[in-house]
């Protein structure tokens, strides 16, 4: 058999199947119009596609460059030509093969009982198929964009060398289209980089001539060690046999003392203070030059210091032989305890005393801090209806951030004494770690300073102090400085108050102080504002029977608010107070606020804009025309001038308040 061509009208393999009258069965009858034949299909494929490459040829030729050449003109006529002749030599396929199928998705298939067609798919469609996310693409996108920035910012630098033409002007600052360089030359060195020595100096907590030399020390950019002997007072021994004096400040240049601020004003006047720094710090430092602090360490303390209360040995055995354990009472399941008849037994048999002697060393042991009763209503007695629990078992233990694992046994120290200490380490912290009006604290740097640890070390002795032997002053001078540590201390434990639920903040950071737990909100509202309900709270902070209650302040002073900090941009400044002095500084903390956004007068409105603290605590202050009356002793010339005017005009006054910025005062 010869070859067949493809304009064969009808071809039938050996194998097609027949019909009764020996017609095939896919044969097309003479009636039917005459189907298009395969040779026929292909060659009209072929035309479309080049029309359609043709086409597209042109649109390209269309939106190419200006800068085309002629030769791509030619290359395109070529290319046409090419396809032209493709199309004059097409393969000629044998009858017997089946004919080809076009690639899935290109063609559909129409069938019918008279003809089958098949039609291009259009393009449009595969502009409705949804196209998913590609993850890396993007990512390299990103990637690709800061390789952009990071070679335009080397080129832009090196054309800024490249044009400076050695006119000495340094390259601080570059800008970029959403960027912002700052650059430091290397040339360009620190001010005293000549100093291979140490400058270091003795200083005290609130020292106002300290706090000038730290000023100069910083303005000139001049490196320093300061040695704190509010939080080294081990070094004051050193102090008097280098200085043989114990006033500070006192400056060291390597081992060779300059003086104090005196010396060094004098120096900075005749402009001599520079040379004699490198004339005395330009070699390094001998060993015999003032040590730098040692930070993580506890210096020896005294005997008297170290002394454990005299009851240790006895509560160090009844932690061992006493019954602790959870019992239920008044409907309620009390944990950890034990009663006073089990103590005065524990206490009968190990010491072989009388009951009478064992019940009055249980109520030492309370009057102590060592035991308290579990639901604060008694003293220690005798029986089996009294409950008491070692002051470690407290359920709540684990809000006393003042609490490191067991109980302090020391002897307990006046809180007197605690709490000058305390404002000296909190003074340091400020004087360091903050800025100069101290509006801005910086938590970070305070956190992991030698000064908060151990300000953390000393609030541990707050456990057990008997809080009884303040007097008035002291105890508000006490609270006022215990309440903005704590803030500081909660921030750096817990975080900045809430913007929602604050209650983590003021209510569940406490400290035990006394035998007894002290929040923030407790501090400020039951100690210093006498038990006075906290904003949109319907419940006092202490019952009539609390001995907390004891230690409330009779009557409130509305200027307690401008000393409190609350860890806020818009609360009062952090500040600690003397006892002696007290009121007198609430007052100056009073001005310093208002100086500020505290209060705002507009005459031409004849409005009064005043810091929500007064809404909140209106009950302190009074209504508002009481409030304008009362903040004018605290307010500077042109505030209160202008105030006095709205007020005595008989105009009418409008007073709102303003929004209160929960942000850190970071």
């Amino acid at each position: 058999m010869g070859d067949l061509a493809l304009s064969d009208p009808i071809i039938r393999s050996p194998l097609s199947a027949v019909n009764s009258n020996g017609a095939p069965v896919n044969a097309v009858s003479s009636e039917d119009p005459p189907a298009k034949s395969l040779k026929s299909f292909i060659e009209t494929e072929t035309e479309e596609q080049e029309e359609e490459e043709t086409m597209q040829h042109q649109l390209d030729s269309i939106y190419s460059s200006d800068s085309a050449t002629e030769s791509d003109d030619l290359s395109s006529v070529d290319s046409k030509s090419e396809k032209t002749h493709q199309k004059n030599n097409a393969v000629h396929l044998t009858a017997h093969l089946p004919p080809p199928e076009a690639p899935p998705g290109m063609l559909t298939k129409i069938n019918s009982t008279l003809h089958e067609e098949y039609h291009q798919i259009e393009r449009s469609i595969s502009a409705h198929v949804v196209q998913s996310v590609d993850v890396a693409s993007i990512g390299r996108f990103f990637r690709d964009q800061k390789d952009l920035v990071s070679s335009a910012i080397s080129r832009r630098i090196s054309s800024l060398k490249e044009n400076s033409d050695g006119d000495g002007e340094s390259v601080t600052e570059i800008h970029l289209p959403g960027v912002k360089v700052v650059v430091k030359p290397n040339g360009e060195s620190p001010p005293y980089s000549y100093i291979k020595g140490r400058v270091s100096f003795f200083s005290k907590s609130g020292c106002r001539d300290c706090g000038a030399v730290r000023s100069f020390f910083r303005e000139v950019q001049l490196p320093y060690v300061e040695i704190n002997l509010d939080v080294f007072p081990e070094r004051m021994g050193e102090l008097v046999e280098r200085a043989g004096t114990t006033q500070v400040p006192q400056i060291f240049l390597n081992e060779n003392h300059l003086g104090g601020l005196v010396v060094l004003n004098s120096l900075r006047n005749s402009g001599e203070f520079e040379k004699v720094v490198k004339n005395m710090c330009g070699k390094k430092c001998s060993d015999n030059a003032p040590k730098v602090p040692v930070y993580g360490f506890d210096h020896e303390e005294t005997e008297g210091d170290k002394e454990l209360d005299s009851l240790v040995g006895i509560v160090r055995i009844l932690r061992h032989r006493l019954p602790i354990q959870d019992r239920f009472v008044r409907m309620k399941l009390v944990r950890n305890c034990f009663t006073g008849a089990e103590l005065v037994d524990a206490l009968d048999q190990h010491l072989d005393a009388g009951r009478q002697k064992a019940e009055e060393i249980g109520k030492e042991l309370l009057t102590k801090h060592f035991i308290y009763h579990v639901f604060r209503e008694s003293e220690f007695e005798d029986g089996q209806n009294n409950l008491y629990r070692f002051l470690e078992h407290d359920p709540s233990i684990l809000k006393y951030f003042n609490f490191r694992a067991s109980t302090n046994d020391s002897k307990a120290k006046s809180p007197a004494v605690i709490g000058q200490r305390l404002t000296k380490l909190m003074l340091a912290m400020l004087e360091s770690y903050a800025s100069q009006d101290k509006q801005h604290v910086d938590y970070t740097r305070i956190a992991s300073s030698e000064e908060f640890r151990r300000y953390v070390n000393l609030v541990t002795e707050l456990q057990r102090v008997d809080l009884s032997t303040l007097s008035e002053a002291e105890t508000l001078s006490f609270f006022l400085n215990l309440h903005n540590a704590m803030v500081i201390h909660a921030v750096i434990s817990v975080g900045q108050p809430g913007l929602i639920d604050r209650r983590s903040f003021f209510n569940d950071f406490q400290y035990l102080v006394g035998g007894y737990p002290y929040s923030l909100s407790t501090i400020k509202n039951g100690i210093l504002r006498a038990n006075r309900r906290q904003p949109y709270s319907f419940v006092k902070p202490f019952s009539s029977n609390d001995k907390r209650l004891e230690l409330a302040v009779r009557k409130v002073n509305p200027l307690i608010h401008f000393g409190l900090c609350n860890g806020t941009k818009s609360s009062p400044p952090v500040r600690f107070f003397s006892p002696e002095g007290a009121e007198m500084e609430l007052r100056q903390a009073a001005r310093e606020f208002f100086r500020g956004p505290g209060l705002q007068v507009d005459l031409e409105k004849r409005a009064v804009r005043l810091t929500r603290i007064f809404k909140w605590y209106s009950a302190d202050f009074g209504q508002d025309k009481e409030i304008l009356k009362w903040v004018l002793g605290y307010l500077d010339s042109t505030k209160a001038g202008l105030l006095t005017h709205l007020l005595n005009d008989g105009g009418p006054v409008s007073i709102s308040y303003q929004g209160f910025d929960w942000s850190l005062n970071s």
